[in-house]
């Protein structure tokens, strides 16, 4: 069948641009784009096959899908909700630990939506407001989607052990000294140094962080301590500690290895968190650094609330994109609703 043709040349272009560049949300949608495709062209394929069982196989799970996705709806809800009770019991009661908890009692709200239906309480001439309210979630629905593909396609990044440089992200010291979700970004960045030491040339460890308004001492100093005290030697460390931010971690590290190399080619590799690990690849390539990131386990109850925070991160890193696509569906929508008052 021709249609198989398209899934086919998705995939090319996905992979294509993966390949060049695994940092973009373009590589998301792509990724989407070809998996959709593919799904289609297999019920198609089924429905136009003389073969019974062919049918049954493809048609049968779509079919049981379709009827498991309101209770895998309600089952993301209760996690949800039973993750923000963990989360700040553990991690304290802050809105920075309530995400879990707001994303709930938005899926409540959502299933609860066609039960209350608000826009029939409304005077009809809202009609057009509810209708780009409706267009805007589905484009953060199928946004949301995109930067999740793209998250989890960046994980399977397995850089060479040819790296000069390993670039440790900071995160904040809780009384000076390095915090558990910090060391583990200092501990990924020592397997892989120990890796490449087994087989060749040791590479340096950048260690970047700056001096917190609470803090007694720079961070990137706090973790070159932490990296020494497990057996790093001194000389394959290096300090980066004028950075504020992610962006300036990638900025300023990138300064340090250009003086030190002098206008040679090098190879670099950052180490955060599994779930900063994509938005640090994207702030990375702002800043002009050709690096590619590995991240360390975080634990389970605190996953799911940092991912929510970083989605967040990066709907605010795409606003002005964002706006250029809300921007008329808000307006259309205001104006049809105007006319619809005025003239209907």
């Amino acid at each position: 069948m021709y249609f198989g043709i398209i899934p086919l040349i998705l995939f090319v272009i996905f992979l294509i641009s993966y390949l060049k560049d695994p940092r973009k949300m373009i590589n998301g949608l792509l990724f989407n784009l070809f998996i959709c495709s593919f799904l289609l062209f297999c019920v198609i394929a089924s429905l136009a096959s003389d073969h019974y069982f062919l049918r049954l196989i493809v048609i049968i799970p779509f079919i049981a899908l379709f009827i498991l996705i309101p209770f895998g709806i309600l089952a993301l809800m209760f996690g949800l909700f039973l993750n923000a009770r963990v989360l700040m019991k553990r991690e304290g009661r802050r809105l920075a630990n309530s995400l879990t908890l707001l994303v709930a009692i938005g899926i409540l709200l959502f299933i609860l939506l066609p039960i209350i239906y608000p826009a029939s309480v409304f005077s009809i001439h809202l009609q057009p407001i509810f209708g780009g309210i409706s267009l805007i979630t589905f484009y953060f629905f199928i946004h949301l989607s995109n930067f999740l593909s793209a998250y989890f396609l960046y994980q399977f990044n397995r850089p060479k052990l040819n790296q000069d440089f390993i670039i440790v992200l900071g995160s904040g010291l809780i009384n000076d000294k390095v915090p558990p979700l910090l060391a583990s970004r200092i501990q990924k960045a020592m397997d892989f140094y120990h890796k490449q030491a087994a087989v060749t040339t040791p590479p340096t460890i950048i260690f970047s962080g700056g001096q917190g308004p609470d803090e007694n001492l720079p961070e990137a100093e706090a973790m070159q301590r932490y990296a020494i005290e497990k057996g790093i030697p001194i000389e394959h460390t290096l300090q980066e500690n004028r950075s504020v931010n992610t962006y300036q971690n990638m900025l300023f590290s990138k300064q340090l290895m250009d003086d030190r190399k002098q206008g040679k080619d090098y190879n670099s590799i950052f180490t955060t968190n599994n779930f900063h690990l994509f938005r640090a690849g994207i702030y990375a390539r702002l800043a002009g650094l050709n690096s590619q990131g590995i991240g360390s386990k975080t634990a389970f109850y605190y996953w799911p609330n940092a991912m929510i925070r970083e989605y967040v991160a990066i709907v605010v890193m795409g606003r002005k994109r964002h706006m250029k696509m809300i921007g008329p569906i808000v307006g259309i929508s205001i104006i049809l609703s105007l006319f619809s008052f005025f003239f209907v």
